[in-house]
């Protein structure tokens, strides 16, 4: 297995078979990434307060959100780095509103599905480095986010 994912449900909303999905669907992108096997991340499901508090605290903004990604490997200053010892790889951590993912799936008219599948993907790609800051940047990510939803069969 690619990816070790620790799965946090804070809503208890979430069903089984979401989980399954978005296990499937990261573990596909990861293959697709070739990350190594025994990688890590977590995945926490909230509700739309909870991610107003994380994003108004780490984003300053005071708006509900609905995915955010915290990535461990982004190496800061006063960090360091461990060399020659076998560690798992640690990605990071991914947040998704589950009220955004209901709200957006409405919205855009698609299934709870494809949007979960999506949120956990545009997170599971912030975590591996990709960006949407920049015009080049976001044909880049949003690109590689259809290719893998398209190739795993969750299109819109």
């Amino acid at each position: 297995m690619r990816l070790n994912i620790d799965f946090t449900d804070e809503t208890n909303l979430v069903q089984e078979k979401d989980i399954d999905l978005v296990s499937s669907v990261l573990q596909f992108a990861a293959e697709k990434e070739n990350i190594e096997p025994d990688t890590e991340i977590s995945i926490t499901f909230v509700d739309n307060n909870q991610i107003r508090e994380i994003n108004k605290e780490y984003r300053g903004k005071d708006t509900p959100t609905d995915v955010i990604s915290f990535a461990m490997e982004e190496m800061g200053e006063d960090e360091i780095q461990i060399v020659g010892m076998e560690l798992p790889r640690v990605l990071g951590d991914i947040i998704i509103s589950i009220d955004r993912t209901k709200e957006q799936a409405e919205d855009y008219g698609h299934s709870f599905e494809r949007e979960l599948g999506f949120l956990a993907l545009h997170g599971f790609l912030h975590l591996l480095g990709y960006d949407h800051m920049t015009e080049a940047d976001e044909k880049k990510m949003f690109s590689k986010q259809k290719d893998i939803l398209d190739a795993y069969g969750l299109q819109r």
